[in-house]
């Protein structure tokens, strides 16, 4: 027990580093999925048809893509386009593009539980299209669309342990280097599991103050 603990003192700075790693890249990725996505889910309701087409056939096809494929092509295939990313920057740009296709779908399907009674009494008032949005449709479609976002933060940064296989130290990369420098393989992932779990829950317990508030 005392070799344990000590191995976890040892190495417990790898491991919290990894775990910083980990929670910033998830919340610029996370940050940058909802920007996108939101963006994505109000060009997939205008009227212009080729736009839209465009904006389902990414998401169609980013949702049918496995992560890691993305990232190979952002990591090993930029340069050969002149587009030349540090391995955190591909994370934080493959998960939040990623992300993207994911956060759209719950837009949009937030957007379509509004009743449509309340879209044109908006614009009967004299609301512009982006005014709608933002006084309309986002205050109610938050309360319904927060449980799955959190769901969704929650599965990306599950998935952000793939970004060990393109050099990131994040938490799964300095996991595997505790298990390589002890030759130990209990004492690194059950380390690596609690601090998963414990920024999970941390993402969980926000969603649900968030819920709570966007409800009142």
């Amino acid at each position: 027990m005392t070799q344990f603990l000590d191995l976890w003192i040892q190495y417990a700075p790898l491991m919290l580093a990894g775990l910083a790693t980990t929670a910033w890249i998830c919340a610029l990725a996370t940050a940058l999925g909802l920007a996108v996505g939101l963006f994505l889910a109000c060009l997939d309701g205008i009227a212009f048809a080729p736009l839209r087409w465009a904006v389902r056939a990414y998401i169609e096809i980013t949702r049918g893509l496995p992560i890691l494929i993305l990232l190979f092509v952002l990591y090993y295939g930029g340069p050969s386009i002149g587009l030349r990313l540090s391995a955190e920057m591909v994370g934080v740009f493959g998960l939040g593009f990623y992300g993207a296709a994911y956060f759209a779908e719950i837009f949009r399907s937030g957007f379509q539980s509004i009743p449509k009674g309340q879209i044109e009494a908006a614009r009967m008032a004299g609301l512009t299209g982006a005014q709608i949005i933002r006084h309309v449709k986002l205050p109610q479609m938050l309360v319904l669309i927060t449980p799955p976002m959190v769901n969704q933060i929650i599965i990306l940064i599950k998935e952000s342990a793939v970004l060990s296989i393109i050099t990131v130290a994040e938490l799964t990369k300095n996991t595997t280097q505790f298990v390589n420098e002890t030759y130990a393989v209990i004492q690194p992932y059950v380390a690596a599991a609690v601090l998963y779990w414990l920024l999970v829950e941390a993402v969980a317990q926000l969603g649900k103050f968030v819920e709570r508030r966007v409800r009142f």
